[in-house]
């Protein structure tokens, strides 16, 4: 099996050589390193990148605007938060996974790899916070249909509408259909928000 493309993005230099450092060593990994690129978004990590490694630094930086980029780059990405407060706006923003700046190494290869297929990852010191319940006014618009249930059962494994519709034995159409409605009744703009905001109303466990 090939190497898992991993690319590390931080403004921070010192950051950028300490996480490569941390993970060159680790067999099946295959580490390089970034600074941010305000002006193309990372649009480079098409093609170069199976998952982006994004360290927000310890506040000097807008924190949202890292994850900006790495959504614009279209590939999964993993953020390393210093605060317990942009753990929920990172998932919500389309994080694949999350996870404390002093994660170890174990947790870190771990959670890319799960990043890669797919899979939502929380670092346990931030699970509390980022599935906060929200106020009331944020719950369901309506109650979900017994199937959109089962496709948001399986959006919370990470699995595409294609392959969702193969579960189901319904269309590609419907699926779509299905998840849309699914958005809508959370009030989430992206599948990554409608999961977290699933499990913070107890309609799935992440």
């Amino acid at each position: 099996m090939a190497d898992l493309r991993v690319v590390v993005v931080a403004a921070d230099p010192l950051a950028r050589g300490g996480l490569v450092a941390l993970l060159v060593a680790e067999p099946g990994l295959a580490v390089s390193a970034w600074p941010f690129a305000e002006e193309d978004g990372l649009d480079r990590a098409r093609g170069e990148a199976d998952v982006l490694l994004l360290d927000l630094g310890a506040g000097a930086r807008p924190p949202m605007a890292g994850v900006e980029q790495a959504v614009a780059s279209g590939v999964p990405f993993l953020v390393l938060v210093d605060h317990e407060d942009d753990a929920a706006p990172a998932l919500a923003a389309g994080a694949r996974a999350v996870l404390l700046r002093d994660a170890s190494r174990e947790r870190l290869v771990s959670a890319l790899h799960a990043a890669r297929d797919g899979l939502i990852v929380l670092d346990p010191g931030l699970a509390v916070s980022a599935l906060r319940p929200r106020q009331a006014s944020a719950g369901l618009v309506e109650p979900l249909t017994p199937r959109e249930t089962e496709v948001l059962q399986l959006l919370a494994q990470g699995l595409t509408n294609k392959t969702i519709a193969e579960r189901l034995g319904i269309s590609d159409h419907t699926a779509k259909f299905h998840v849309n409605a699914i958005l809508g009744k959370l009030g989430a703009e992206s599948r990554t928000e409608a999961i977290v905001q699933a499990a913070r109303l107890g309609l799935v466990i992440l």
